[in-house]
């Protein structure tokens, strides 16, 4: 395969991944959790085993549109799934910890494909399909066995005590959550996520995170190959970065769950993430402890940032649909900048990679870092306004269920 139809191969998959998430959690909200989240993880363990039996591009290209199609569902599902069972300053930390599993796959995964790559020949097949072949087998394992660890919403939840629901939505309710209460979908609540300017503001800030997500953890091996190490040995250089991005997404959830500023924590930690990809940039060509501190402050301004805005959109979107319909934008849009990702680390531009980093730090500085400043002093002025009695005549005259029912607007 030529350069060009690898990055095309890795393209593919976010046209799908991105084009399917809008959709995902209505389908969540009508199949249930306990159905459709165990069934994408069948399905895309069973994409990722034929993976590595695909012999050229328009094999592995098929593989990688299916694959997105039947992981669409995962990250938005469960970010939406977690918003309607915890209060808005208990999911912070759930977020953090769920999207911090993310950054120890990206390490473990790393050890892991170095040990698997070593069945090369075996069977007749190469390394890499092997790896394909048994973490897919893996995820259909534990797909498989997950329909009986995945619960449903509060109020069809089978192991609560009508006594343990009723304190659950009583929470969400003191909470100011309308997702306490049953709704049925309407293109009503579809439109008022369209129309709401905070779901584009945050669809803007998750496009500065997300861009520079994929861009680092699809080829972070590379770049550590390009400082002089064996494929083997860039594999396992790459873990300590996904370990210590790990540790600080957990930490930082924990803080804006306890301060309830998400906008600072994403403004601090993102001037983390600038400085590393600075690093990367302007480092000489042999400065190759630089370079690797810099995949470091790298990470760990990106993971951080991904988990909490997540967070941070959810707070401010209320209503059971149309904070599905929100959470469904805002992490598509993002990961369609996977297309740009997946193109900026060109073989010509070896070792530094200038062009790719200077997109990175780019994205972070315009969209995470300006993103985030204008999405917190926006909110803050929305505050004010409700404050001030700005905006009391859109309840006047409705009654407190109407009222409930309007969701982040009222």
């Amino acid at each position: 395969m030529t350069n060009g139809q690898y990055n095309a191969a890795l393209s593919l998959f976010f046209v799908s991944y991105a084009g399917f998430e809008p959709l995902t959690n209505v389908l969540l909200k009508r199949l249930r959790p306990s159905i459709f989240i165990p069934a994408i993880m069948v399905l895309w363990g069973i994409v990722m085993c034929f993976m590595g039996f695909v012999h050229d591009f328009s094999g592995l290209a098929a593989a990688r549109f299916f694959l997105g199609v039947a992981e669409a569902g995962l990250f938005p599902g469960v970010n939406y799934y977690l918003s309607c069972w915890y209060k808005r300053s208990e999911l912070g930390i759930r977020a953090a910890v769920f999207f911090s599993a993310a950054a120890l796959a990206g390490s473990f995964g790393g050890l892991l494909a170095a040990a698997i790559a070593l069945m090369d020949g075996i069977g007749g097949k190469k390394g890499w399909a092997w790896i394909f072949i048994l973490e897919g087998l893996a995820t259909v394992l534990i797909g498989g066995v997950s329909y009986w660890m995945v619960h449903d919403f509060p109020d069809e939840a089978k192991f609560l005590s009508d006594d343990d629901r009723l304190r659950v939505l009583r929470r969400l309710k003191a909470d100011g959550q309308s997702s306490a209460e049953h709704e049925e979908f309407k293109m009503s609540y579809f439109w008022a996520s369209v129309k709401d300017w905070k779901t584009w503001a945050f669809a803007v800030v998750y496009m500065g995170c997300d861009g520079a997500l994929y861009s680092f953890s699809l080829f972070l091996p590379t770049i550590v190959q390009e400082l002089g190490y064996a494929s083997t040995q860039a594999n396992l250089l790459s873990v300590p970065p996904y370990a210590a991005a790990a540790v600080l997404t957990i930490l930082i959830g924990w803080l804006a769950d306890r301060t309830k500023q998400r906008g600072w924590c994403n403004i601090g930690v993102s001037l983390i993430g600038i400085t590393g990809f600075s690093m990367l940039l302007g480092a000489p060509t042999k400065s190759t402890g630089i370079k690797y501190a810099g995949t470091f402050l790298g990470a760990m301004g990106i993971y951080p940032c991904v988990a909490n805005t997540i967070s941070w959109a959810a707070n401010n979107s209320e209503g059971v649909y149309k904070r599905g319909v929100t959470l469904g934008f805002v992490i598509g849009w993002g990961n369609l900048n996977g297309i740009v990702s997946s193109n900026i680390y060109q073989a010509k531009d070896k070792p530094n990679y200038r062009p790719g980093h200077a997109v990175v730090l780019a994205y972070m500085v315009v969209f995470l870092l300006g993103g985030s400043l204008f999405t917190h002093f926006m909110l803050i002025s929305e505050n004010k306004k409700r404050l001030a009695g700005k905006k009391d005549h859109l309840i006047a005259g409705k009654t407190n269920s109407e009222i409930e029912l309007m969701g982040d607007k009222r």
